[in-house]
């Protein structure tokens, strides 16, 4: 095995046998799950025969599965443990998962989230040699000391740059500069029936209160979309978003609210849409990830190092004074309590016309 820890560099050709496999530890959230399918595309394009398990939290089971070069993947439900440790522990299932991880030996174990209690435990253990960030490159610098091979990456760059580095650095080989190829093969939805207008999803859902488009803006950017002959489809998760889904659809008989679906169904959903519109959320990434043309709004959060990638996607940055402030509630004078004032910059005129030239870009 070739490459020098704390930084050492590959580049070289990698010296990795056919049949090599790897361990990837990367749990959660499913954006950072997304961001790391690039890198699993870049050493199965240069190490030949390369396979990969993957630890991954279970709600996100399904899509590293999704990408060819992934052999096994190893669901963790280290969110639902941290609510009952003891009940996790009594029922023997983190016994059988610990089990389940020991079934193989690794020629490498790459730890790519960086967490100690979230990641480099987890990669302990496995069986076989860890690599990981260093202690100045890592989200958390207690999981550096746990891995034989530390590397450093800089972290002032986008999340998908990193891992690419790290996986590269890890398994010896000549990092690219091509832009990031996901990998994934989904089965594309069915076309629609003849005569059935193309539709367009609109990803309404996100975690932070101030990350949130107004719902009349919503509406207004529904109407404008119906008028030029799409459906829109709105996809929700939680009961919050159900009924915020319910709401959108009462404003215009062309949007249609979807039935409860899982990450598979989702992705297929995706795949059939003529574009996305969506906020700063997993599920963006995951479109973009789909080569489906879309946009996605930020408002309190930035684009530099976690934006959406992809090559028919564009992201809209509010143009605020305060923006982006990484606050999870606007504490604006004339705002505070709901959607973050700065999205006020953001009209649905602005989305469309972006979401045209996505569309149009993806039809040449």
């Amino acid at each position: 095995m070739s490459g020098r820890a704390d930084g050492g560099s590959g580049g070289g050709g990698s010296n990795w046998g056919a049949r090599m496999r790897v361990l990837v530890v990367k749990t959660s959230s499913l954006g950072d799950v997304v961001h790391t399918l690039p890198a699993v595309t870049d050493a199965a394009a240069a190490i030949p025969g390369i396979r990969f398990d993957w630890v991954v939290e279970e709600a996100f089971a399904e899509i590293p599965a999704w990408h060819p070069a992934v052999e096994r993947v190893i669901p963790i439900a280290l969110r639902r443990w941290r609510k009952d440790w003891k009940v996790a522990f009594d029922s023997g299932e983190i016994r059988a998962f610990s089990q389940d991880l020991r079934q193989s030996s690794y020629d490498l174990i790459i730890d790519a989230q960086g967490l100690l209690f979230k990641s480099a435990l987890v990669a302990m253990l496995a069986k076989g040699p860890r690599a990981g960030y260093d202690r100045s490159s890592a989200r958390d610098p207690w999981a550096a000391p746990t891995y034989k091979r530390r590397f450093t990456i800089s972290r002032e760059q986008h999340a998908i740059a990193r891992v690419r580095q790290l996986f590269a650095k890890a398994l010896d080989y000549a990092l690219s500069d091509s832009d990031p190829n996901y990998g994934l093969a989904t089965k594309k939805k069915d076309p629609a029936q003849a005569g059935a207008a193309p539709y367009l999803v609109f990803l309404h859902g996100t975690t932070w209160p101030s990350k949130h488009w107004f719902e009349y803006r919503w509406s207004e950017l529904i109407k404008l979309a119906t008028q030029q002959g799409f459906a829109i489809h709105l996809p929700w998760g939680g009961d919050s978003e159900k009924a915020r889904a319910e709401r959108l659809a009462a404003t215009d008989p062309s949007a249609q609210i979807l039935p409860k679906m899982n990450l598979l169904e989702l992705a297929q959903e995706l795949r059939g849409a003529a574009g996305v519109v969506g906020l700063d959320s997993g599920l963006s990434h995951l479109a973009a990830a789909l080569d489906v043309p879309g946009v996605t709004l930020y408002g309190p959060t930035h684009t530099a190092l976690t934006g959406v990638l992809g090559q028919h996607h564009c992201n809209l940055m509010t143009d605020y004074s305060c923006a982006p402030c990484l606050k999870k509630i606007c504490d604006h004078a004339d705002q505070a309590g709901e959607s973050a004032a700065c999205f006020n910059s953001l009209p649905p005129e602005t989305v469309w016309q972006a979401l045209v030239d996505q569309m149009s870009g993806a039809a040449a």
